[in-house]
């Protein structure tokens, strides 16, 4: 799996139905950039995708069909019991029993926006092409994130510079009065959209940077179907910006 431009044909919409089985390729596609950026190891099965990191980045589980055979239960099981560092797991299926590893879990919604017009964004958004662009979205992800495991920081280790220009994955930083205050990564796969990291960075709160950086994010995506998994606190503001509920997403993780 790879990531991709916008395909010449994309899907004209996509079902609700369906918005779990594009989350899932698209996270896959959106984590097997960042793994080889990172020249993580990247296991790669039918039923779930892994990146394998060290002590700090630790182990990413994307789990791609809602049913895992016995084998592949067992290996993906094995890779989170061997995990060097913190071990996080996303199933949009919501099929998948991991109790037995000992994880804590809890339930986040797969949203879904069809395609269709948004507000024109802010003109202080801008998409990352220059290293220094970037590390400063990467400081505001892991601030906004609570990323302790990423502190002290170590610049290019969350977002390495080779991110930039990969095929499908952009960067945005939004500005407040001209300083770096939100972030997000949009990342389109086989004709659909999604975003991960979107956020603020502590000292900007409440200050409509979030949507700011959403709307930037979402000016080339706004013809394609898009996805992505909400947070409680983020939910209201991708509801305002079209998107609605289409299917619950567990999250396993474990720490070291």
């Amino acid at each position: 799996m790879t990531t991709r431009s916008v395909s010449a044909d994309p899907p004209a919409s996509v079902a609700p139905a369906e918005a779990p089985l594009r989350q899932a390729r698209n996270s896959a596609a959106f984590w097997i950039a960042t793994g080889r950026c990172r020249e993580h190891e990247v296991v790669r099965r039918r039923g779930f995708v892994a990146v394998v990191g060290g002590e700090r980045a630790g182990l990413r589980l994307l789990i791609q069909e809602p049913d895992l055979d016995p084998d592949e239960l067992a290996e993906l099981s094995e890779l989170v019991r061997r995990a060097a560092g913190p071990a996080n797991v996303e199933d949009p299926f919501s099929t998948t029993d991991l109790s037995h590893l000992g994880m804590r879990s809890w339930q986040m919604p797969v949203m879904l926006r069809r395609p269709g017009a948004v507000d024109e964004p802010a003109p202080d958004v801008i998409r990352v092409r220059r290293p220094e662009d970037l590390r400063a979205a990467e400081r505001i992800v892991i601030d906004s994130f609570g990323l302790t495991g990423f502190e002290p920081h170590r610049p290019g280790e969350l977002f390495p510079t080779t991110l930039i220009g990969q095929p499908g994955v952009d960067v945005f930083v939004a500005l407040h009065e001209g300083v770096a205050a939100g972030a997000c990564v949009s990342v389109v796969d086989d004709g659909v959209g999604s975003h991960y990291w979107v956020g603020t960075s502590s000292a900007f709160r409440s200050r409509g940077v979030g949507r700011a950086v959403m709307l930037g994010s979402l000016a080339h995506l706004a013809d394609l179907p898009n996805t992505l998994i909400a947070s409680k606190l983020g939910r209201p503001l991708y509801e305002s910006l079209g998107y609605t509920v289409a299917a619950p997403s567990t999250w396993w993780a474990s720490t070291r």
